[in-house]
């Protein structure tokens, strides 16, 4: 008579069970698509947000870059004296300090863009040495002279990053 009972509350008990476990599932299943949902809005109300940020910071890495075009930048900067050491760390000066005020958009611009900003300024810095360090560069007006006509003869660094920028903004639109 108790295996009967047993049998009984066990038979009893199997459909209570699956049903249970039925419902677990559908219960998991729903918590977990609504928890999905939440996400998705949450994440698309933070790109509303932070959408203009990222195209701000874009915006500011494209003036970063046509301020220290070699170009506009000669234009810009003019020698304080016919030394052209003097000429070139102002202008070193002058590059370094854009970069340095714009610092803080890295966070809102991708790897890739940044390296290629970094890219440019580097370059662009490295060709101002390398310029003043010709010998028949031999004063500051001749400096000037000397980066306009390297410029003629191949593209400028920020011009290659602006390209790229430029590029990825419209992916990102």
């Amino acid at each position: 008579m108790d295996i009967d009972k047993i049998l009984e509350v066990v038979l009893y008990m199997v459909p209570a069970l699956l049903t249970g476990a039925i419902a677990f599932t559908f219960f998991k299943k729903f918590v977990d698509n609504e928890e999905n949902r939440r996400r998705f809005q949450l994440l698309r109300e933070n790109q509303k947000h932070s959408l203009p940020l990222r195209l701000q910071a874009y915006e500011r890495m494209a003036l970063l870059l046509e301020r220290i075009n070699p170009a506009k930048l000669l234009l810009r900067v003019a020698p304080l004296n016919d030394n052209k050491m003097d000429y070139q760390n102002l202008l070193i000066h002058h590059i370094e300090q854009e970069y340095e005020h714009n610092l803080a958009q890295q966070i809102y611009i991708s790897d890739d863009c940044w390296t290629m900003i970094l890219t440019a300024k580097n370059t662009i810095i490295q060709n101002i040495r390398k310029t003043a360090l010709d010998e028949t560069v031999i004063n500051s007006d001749k400096l000037r002279e000397k980066i306009l006509s390297n410029l003629l003869e191949s593209e400028s660094a920020s011009s290659l990053a602006l390209s790229y920028l430029k590029t990825e903004v419209t992916q990102l639109l």
